[in-house]
């Protein structure tokens, strides 16, 4: 949005509740439009209240930012409201109160067709008001590497240089526990007798109750020694776990998307997902990765063995990975969502769970491209799905 709104002279500014202003990531857009306000939660409401209903457009990323758009809407019905829907937040049937607030978003953008689904089930939405967008992947994000297994790593969590890594990464929530490392678990206690070199690599920041559930599941299927907890990753560290993975797996059954799916992919790591929710869009229906039942422990053996078996058959193809999930063709969706909303001319708010933003005219030109959009993409453009 910085970079469309740079070229369209358009007023841009970010309000965000948790984050203090001086902690703002100016490799997407310039502390001077960023306005944190450290929790201070009734202030965030007034100025994001306030600001937004002077504006034609406001943004919210996050379904909990809903109320503060139904207050824009109250004072300014003129002002268009975009949600964005991501996930697990937006399954559940609303209160009819909430339910009349979501009536009242001018366009819903889902994240996958799943997502969409759930919100037109669930929430009794028409099907119009709400739109797919897919994700994309960062485009900061390193290079892939060509080098061996990082062997500070190996040693970190104990792994030899000769053993067949699995790899998932998630957040473990006690509130969520659908990503489906529980099957793999399973699963790895039945391969190890074949594959004694298997071990299973979790990634990602746990709370201590699922962190004593998945030892002790780990624990009963006797496991202990081939499955390794990481905790919390620093994106320094993220493209040298990428590179420990052989397979990278997460037979979740309720992912909204899936951005680790995408990410596993650009590192060129063949990928085994559920066909149960927003994964299959992250795998393009089954082109870009292998799709199993999530809820079928030998469907999950299955395919580990096939692709530890053929490797090179299942690793990703990196030409149609861009062509669907690279920034350039994402910035291209928002484009079209932006130039459908305001036209050439006026301001924009933008929303999320932590950052709002809003106005500041900025004449310099966007930012260069990593990679071009392909052909077929131009094409697709403004190619949002119904």
């Amino acid at each position: 949005m910085y970079e469309i709104c740079k070229e369209q002279n358009e007023d841009l500014q970010v309000f965000c509740l948790y984050d203090q202003t001086n902690e703002v990531d100016t490799r997407y857009f310039p502390q001077a439009m960023f306005h944190g306000f450290n929790t201070k939660k009734w202030k965030f409401v007034a100025k994001s209240v306030s600001h937004g209903a002077q504006c034609r457009l406001v943004v919210m990323s996050h379904i909990h930012l809903l109320p503060i758009g139904y207050l824009i809407k109250l004072i300014s019905p003129k002002t268009k409201l975009i949600l964005l829907a991501h996930g697990i937040e937006v399954f559940k049937k609303f209160s009819i109160l909430k339910r009349r607030m979501l009536q009242q978003c001018d366009q819903i953008l889902a994240v996958s067709r799943f997502t969409k689904h759930c919100l037109v089930e669930q929430q009794k939405l028409r099907e119009e008001q709400v739109k797919v967008m897919n994700n994309c992947l960062d485009p900061f994000l390193k290079e892939p590497l060509e080098t061996k297994k990082n062997k500070e790593l190996l040693k970190r969590y104990g792994f030899k240089s000769d053993d067949v890594i699995l790899m998932s990464l998630c957040r473990m929530s006690s509130d969520e526990g659908y990503k489906g490392y529980d099957k793999v678990i399973e699963s790895l206690h039945e391969l190890q007798k074949d594959y004694p070199q298997l071990k299973y690599m979790i990634a990602g920041k746990y709370d201590e109750k699922e962190k004593k559930r998945v030892e002790q599941f780990i624990d009963y299927f006797d496991v202990t020694d081939k499955v390794v907890l990481t905790g919390f990753i620093p994106d320094s560290e993220l493209a040298d776990h990428f590179h420990l993975a052989d397979i990278f797996i997460m037979p979740s059954d309720q992912e909204g998307f899936g951005i680790a799916f995408i990410e596993a992919m650009y590192y060129n790591k063949p990928v085994i997902a559920g066909n149960k929710d927003g994964s299959v869009d992250a795998l393009l229906d089954g082109r870009l990765g292998v799709l199993i039942n999530p809820d079928n422990v030998e469907e999950v053996s299955k395919a580990i063995q096939k692709m530890l078996l053929h490797t090179k058959q299942f690793l990703p193809d990196a030409q149609l990975l861009k062509e669907h999930f690279s920034y350039p063709v994402y910035r291209a969706h928002w484009r079209a969502v932006l130039n459908n909303a305001f036209g050439n001319n006026g301001k924009v708010v933008r929303g999320s769970h932590e950052p709002i933003l809003s106005g500041t005219t900025n004449t310099q030109p966007p930012l260069s491209d990593n990679y071009p959009i392909p052909t077929s993409q131009k094409e697709l453009v403004p190619g949002l799905k119904e």
